[in-house]
């Protein structure tokens, strides 16, 4: 079986709001971090090439935008979470999250990091698999 490999064209072009920011070195060096969060070896629980390519090319983008300098002069995401509170004078802004399962938080971050999420929902599913049983007869 093949492993998923980066291309930077074929990302710049699915994502081109990063990709403006990113330069091809970094958004490779994203592409070995995002290995850590999925699998690409023979061993990967998502066998499609194509679809798991697709998934660490979301987690690289993931991983770009927590990365961005904001204008703060930090890096991150900025805010993260519903709007749950907001003030005029002297510009007040607050965010909730609420609770989330898991690993969800660090993903659901970013827009990138939650289509992540989603799509890999089948991954976190348990799935029943019935393994019939052998009557066995015994003999008089």
């Amino acid at each position: 079986m093949a492993i998923a490999t980066f291309d930077y064209a074929t990302w710049s072009a699915r994502y081109p709001d990063l990709a403006a920011k990113i330069p091809a070195a970094l958004a490779d060096l994203y592409f070995g971090e995002a290995q850590l969060y999925l699998d690409n070896t023979e061993c990967s629980p998502v066998r499609n090439i194509m679809q798991r390519t697709m998934l660490l090319y979301m987690l690289v983008a993931h991983i770009a935008y927590l990365n961005l300098p904001t204008t703060s002069g930090g890096n991150g995401a900025g805010l993260v979470g519903r709007v749950s509170n907001a003030t005029r004078g002297s510009v007040s802004i607050g965010t909730d999250m609420g609770t989330q399962p898991g690993s969800a938080q660090w993903f659901l971050q970013t827009q990138y990091g939650a289509a992540f999420w989603q799509a890999t929902i089948w991954l976190r599913t348990a799935r029943y698999v019935h393994i019939p049983r052998v009557q066995r007869q015994t003999w008089p």
